[in-house]
Parts: C-alpha cells; sequence; structure tokens
C-alpha cells in the first residue's frame, strides 16, 4: 500500500496524518479535500511536492473520486462535516458530506477492490452518565444524539454493510476528542488558547462539567496507520489514550499553562443536547494490534499544543475573527 489517498486530508486530523505518513513512512500520497472552511492548504505547504499531492474537489463527486480510487492502494476516509453547532443550525451539508460522500467512496471501493479505512467518532455511542465507571467499546449500541452525530452512526453502517454486501476491504475506527497542531479556531481547545493569545476571556458552556476523552493527533494518526496495516478486514477498533478530562480543567489548565489565573474564564448558555461524557476502551486496538499512545500525559501534550498556536498564529489568525463573530452574535 504505497499510494494512499487521503480524504479530508487539508482538514484537521486528515492533515495530521498526512504528516505522519511523511514523517514515519515513504508512501505517496494524494489529499482530496473540498476545501471548505475548515480545509486550509496551509496545513500541508511544507510538505514534499515529490511525496504528497494536493486534488481539490468534494468526495461526492463520482468521477473525480472513481479517477482517484484508481491510481490508489489504499483510502483514509477523514472528510466530514463535523462541528456539532453547525450541525445544529443547518443539518444539510452533514447529510451531503457524511453520508452521501461516504457512499460514493464505498461505490468507488467496491469497483476497484480499494482497500478502505473509514475514520469515525466515540460520538455515535452518545453519552454516558458523568458517575458511570463505563466506557465505550466496539459493542456499544449506537445512540447518536446530534445531527452531526447521527450522520456520522449513518456512514458508519454505510460501511459495515458494504463489507457485508459487496466484499468491500475496510475497517472501522471510532476516535475520542482529538488536540493538536492545524484544530480549526472554532473548537474548543483551540478556541480558548487562541483566545488567550488575544486577551480574549475564554468562555465555558455551562458549568463545564461534561467530560471527553482527549487524544493527542499524532497518537491518533499512528493509531490509524497501525489499523491501516494490521487491522482485522470488517472490523471496528476505538481509539482513546485514557484522557478523561472535563472542560472546566481543560480550560483552567489552559489558563494556567499561559500564566493566567486559572479562574480567567466566563460562562456561557450550555449547548442543546450537549453530551455528557465520553470515554474509550480501546483495549482491543491495544491487545490485538499492539498499539500504544505517545502521550500518555495529558498535560504535556497540551503544552506542546500551546506552543503550536503561539508559534503558528499566522494560520489561525485569518480565521479567528469571524469564529468570534458567530459566537458573539449567540452569546457565546
Amino acid at each position: 500500500m504505497q499510494r494512499i489517498l487521503v480524504t479530508g486530508g487539508a482538514g484537521f486530523i486528515g492533515s495530521n496524518f498526512v504528516h505522519h505518513l511523511v514523517e514515519h513512512t515513504d508512501r505517496h500520497v494524494t489529499v482530496l479535500d473540498a476545501l471548505t472552511y475548515a480545509g486550509n492548504r496551509a496545513s500541508l505547504a511544507d510538505l514534499p511536492a515529490d511525496r504528497v499531492r494536493f486534488v481539490e474537489g468534494d468526495i461526492t463527486d463520482a468521477a473525480l473520486v472513481d479517477t482517484l480510487f484508481s491510481e490508489a492502494d489504499a483510502v483514509v476516509h477523514y472528510a466530514a462535516e463535523s462541528h456539532n453547532d453547525n450541525s445544529l443550525d443547518n443539518p444539510r451539508p452533514f447529510l451531503d458530506t457524511n453520508i452521501i460522500g461516504t457512499y460514493t467512496l464505498l461505490e468507488a471501493a467496491r469497483r476497484h477492490g480499494t482497500r478502505f479505512h473509514h475514520i469515525s467518532t466515540d460520538e455515535v455511542y452518545g453519552d454516558l452518565e458523568l458517575d458511570d465507571p463505563a466506557r465505550f467499546t466496539e459493542s456499544t449500541p449506537y445512540n447518536p444524539s446530534s445531527p452531526y452525530s447521527s450522520t456520522k452512526a449513518g456512514s458508519d453502517l454505510l460501511v459495515r454493510a458494504w463489507v457485508r454486501s459487496f466484499g468491500v476491504q475496510a475497517t472501522i475506527s471510532n476516535c475520542s476528542n482529538n488536540y493538536g497542531p492545524y484544530q480549526h479556531v472554532e473548537k474548543f481547545i483551540p478556541r480558548q488558547i487562541t483566545n488567550v493569545v488575544r486577551d480574549i476571556r475564554p468562555k465555558l458552556y455551562g458549568k463545564g462539567e461534561n467530560v471527553r476523552d482527549w487524544i493527542h493527533a499524532d497518537d491518533h494518526s499512528s493509531a490509524v496507520l497501525t489499523i491501516l496495516d494490521k487491522g482485522e478486514i470488517g472490523e471496528t477498533y476505538l481509539i482513546g489514550a485514557d484522557g478523561e478530562k472535563n472542560n472546566k480543567d481543560v480550560v483552567e489548565l489552559i489558563l494556567e499553562l499561559m500564566g493566567q489565573p486559572r479562574d480567567a474564564y466566563d460562562h456561557v448558555t450550555d449547548r442543546a443536547g450537549h453530551d455528557l461524557r465520553y470515554a474509550i476502551d480501546s483495549t482491543k486496538l491495544r491487545t490485538e494490534l499492539g498499539w500504544t499512545p505517545s502521550y500518555g500525559d495529558f498535560e504535556a501534550g497540551l503544552a506542546a499544543t500551546i506552543q503550536w498556536y503561539r508559534d503558528h498564529e499566522s494560520w489561525w489568525a485569518p480565521a479567528k475573527d469571524g469564529v468570534e463573530a458567530f459566537y458573539a452574535s449567540k452569546g457565546q
């Protein structure tokens, strides 16, 4: 599998995966990205032109997809509409990209016999109670709660159906919340970091008790590559790094690491349908495929992420004002 097609490779976790492939393998990569607001060519700017090719296009474009699949040994499908708040305002793009786009890719994989790995989210499982000791596993029933998570759940089920019905050579991974370089400033951690850089007080939904299971994007990338190379066709693997933190603790740690008082933030109205807690049990991935995360310490990974955003203001600044104006219009 020397020729890898990465859909959504100019987005956050997709671009981190492309960087990971270039750094840790000798494979050649084609990136297909529609360059919506969440895609950024600058995330790939420093990669070697003889190893990485960029194609601007939509995963619902069947003719383009077919051509690119004919040139690839494997496809890793990151492309998605992924922001919960946006899905509540306008669900339609989530249906188009996450459902129709995934269908278009699966049909191409079926025609060409291409190895296919589908990137998904732990949000398809719904949420857990704050005091529940359980974690999500590969056998947890689906219970999505937003247009975003429901369309991702639907795309997972399409992949499983195409494996069983048509013999598509596919695997699925469901990952916990990523953080790290190249993440759009609308997302929770980079928004708070860039607020502090700009002398804006961070914002916290509700009481900040909601828990997320954080994983550095480098660790997600290494897990995906492990599944691509070693995973059993038709199987699902959960990716997590034991990084459970509530949002209040994350904001306060960001402030502390950036030299600010831990209470220098504002509470805003909670998001509609805000899931309480996500928690990943990645035992299957670790025991069957031998994967382990590099960032076992969330604080160390967060400190590295803060430094990246300090050093790369030219990357995130063009989007910052628009994001803050949008949230201000919603009182957030």
